[in-house]
C-alpha cells in the first residue's frame, strides 16, 4: 500500500460553503488531533509508524506533506524518493498514510491547522518512529 490522496470537494451557494469528502471511510478511526506549526519554517519530520495508519486533512490554510518509506532509514534504501502532497483547506482532501511510512509536515502559511486521524488509541501499541530531519532533505521535491 502507498500513500494516497482521497479527493474531497466543496459546494457554495447563497447560504455559504460546504466542504466534504464522500469517499473517505472513517470506520477505522479511533482518535484525532490537530497540528499547528509555530511558523512556516518549522518542519515536523521525519516521524511515523510501522503498524498505525494516519489520515491528514487541512482544516485551515495549506500544508506541504512529504511521505517516505521507513525503509529509507532502517534499510538504507537511499534511492527511495518521498511522495509529496499539498493539502489545502478549501476542499476536504484527505491524505491516507499507510503503516510503514514516515512524514514531514510544513505549514505553508501562518495559522494553518492540520487535522490528524489515527487508527489506534494513545498507548495501544508501541509504534513511534522518529528520524532526524536534515534541512536539505528533498527540498526540490514538489
Amino acid at each position: 500500500m502507498i500513500p494516497k490522496l482521497i479527493p474531497g470537494g466543496s459546494h457554495s451557494d447563497i447560504r455559504g460553503t460546504l466542504t466534504f469528502n464522500n469517499d473517505f471511510d472513517a470506520t477505522s478511526i479511533k482518535r484525532m488531533y490537530t497540528i499547528e506549526n509555530a511558523d512556516v519554517y518549522s518542519i515536523r519530520g521525519w516521524q511515523g509508524h510501522k503498524i498505525e495508519q494516519r489520515w491528514f486533512s487541512a482544516i485551515n490554510g495549506t500544508f506541504k506533506i512529504q511521505i517516505l518509506s521507513i525503509d529509507y532509514f532502517e534499510k538504507g534504501l537511499k534511492d527511495l524518493k518521498p511522495y509529496c502532497f499539498v493539502l489545502k483547506a478549501d476542499k476536504m482532501d484527505i491524505l491516507h498514510v499507510p503503516a510503514g511510512f514516515v512524514s514531514s509536515i510544513q505549514a505553508q502559511e501562518v495559522g494553518a491547522k492540520l487535522l490528524v486521524l489515527a487508527d489506534y488509541k494513545v498507548g495501544e501499541v508501541d509504534d513511534e518512529f522518529r528520524f532526524e530531519y536534515h534541512p536539505d532533505d528533498f527540498l526540490t521535491i514538489e
